[in-house]
């Protein structure tokens, strides 16, 4: 067992941070070096946690550290996966591994031949609730699995300077939901039909973008899978989903930010679910760098690999077609 790895971050925005305070919070690692071109976002972090700031080259080249998580910008993350692959580091990267389905093969070949752990962060898949009712399902609580239901909206849409470089709806927000999909259907999709529209936010269609969108899949089994997504919902970040089994049903709700609910004469009233996803997956996050570390100490394979993340990116390329073309498409498996 490897009993302590040095770390470096590259990415010192917000998920850079939340990732950064987990690995130093950590019994068994040590965070080493935060890199970003935001030379003052980077000292900040790294002062923070004791920590040095680096290039991405002088990080790589040391050989103390034993892994990166990328957290950088999306069109970082597959130049930084095949540059860290090359110097024999373990990786952690942020969805979606790249916006070209190519590239992000091309990423996976080279993770393969370095022989190097690369593990994609689908965080939902570590949310305590969302955990508890994949272990009931599989336990054979309600049956088969025959329909699945993912609701995911978020409170505001983000600028248009972001739209123009997320690479649409389907792979900058869709890509988790497409996840959960393939983890608790355990099966790929055979068919796919992807619909959407901007209703009441101009911005977001002028920036060529989609704000809600409905998709439906099939596994070969016949399992169904709906997914609504909207960029905007006025009550707070909206993350549940339901599974319809044979023998019933397993839902897993929202997170608030407390439990009390208040009883009166007129209504009965609760929080409102958590702001976005920071707050949402607080644990989740903490959980999956766990993970990831465990798995670096122990030599155990990750839970959510690259090729998990590319499924997930195919299918959200797939959703993006159907959606340009107005019809469901068929997928070979």
């Amino acid at each position: 067992m490897i009993e302590r790895i040095d770390v470096a971050v590259f990415g010192a925005g917000r998920i850079g941070t939340i990732h950064a305070g987990n690995v130093a919070r950590h019994t068994r690692a040590r965070l080493r070096y935060v890199v970003d071109v935001n030379a003052t976002a980077a000292e900040a972090l790294a002062e923070r946690y004791g920590a040095q700031t680096a290039s991405v080259e002088a990080a790589l080249a040391d050989p103390a550290v034993g892994a990166v998580l990328i957290c950088s910008n999306t069109d970082t993350h597959a130049d930084l996966i095949l540059c860290a692959a090359a110097a024999g580091k373990a990786i952690f990267c942020e969805k979606p591994v790249d916006l070209d389905v190519e590239r992000a093969r091309a990423c996976a070949a080279a993770v393969r031949e370095a022989g190097v752990t690369c593990m994609i962060g689908f965080q939902r898949r570590f949310d305590p609730t969302f955990a508890a009712l994949k272990r009931r399902l599989d336990a054979g609580e309600i049956g088969a699995p025959e329909m699945l239901v993912i609701t995911s909206r978020d409170p505001a849409p983000p600028p248009a300077s972001y739209l123009a470089h997320s690479g649409g709806v389907f792979k900058d927000m869709l890509i988790h939901d497409f996840d959960i999909f393939r983890w608790i259907l355990d099966g790929e999709a055979v068919s796919i039909h992807a619909t959407g529209g901007c209703p009441g936010l101009p911005d977001v269609a002028a920036a060529g973008d989609l704000s809600h969108t409905a998709v439906t899949l099939r596994t070969r089994n016949g399992a169904l899978c709906q997914i609504n997504t909207s960029r905007r919902a006025a009550y707070g970040y909206d993350q549940r989903f339901e599974v319809l089994g044979s023998r019933g049903l397993l839902q897993a709700g929202n997170v608030r930010p407390t439990q009390v609910v208040a009883w009166g004469e007129q209504s009965i009233s609760s929080d409102r679910p958590e702001a976005f996803f920071l707050e949402r997956y607080r644990d989740a996050y903490a959980l999956e760098i766990e993970h990831f570390l465990d798995a670096l100490s122990h030599a155990t394979p990750v839970r959510t690999t690259i090729e998990d993340g590319i499924k997930a990116l195919e299918l959200a390329e797939l959703a993006t077609q159907s959606w340009r073309e107005g019809r469901a498409l068929s997928i070979e498996v």
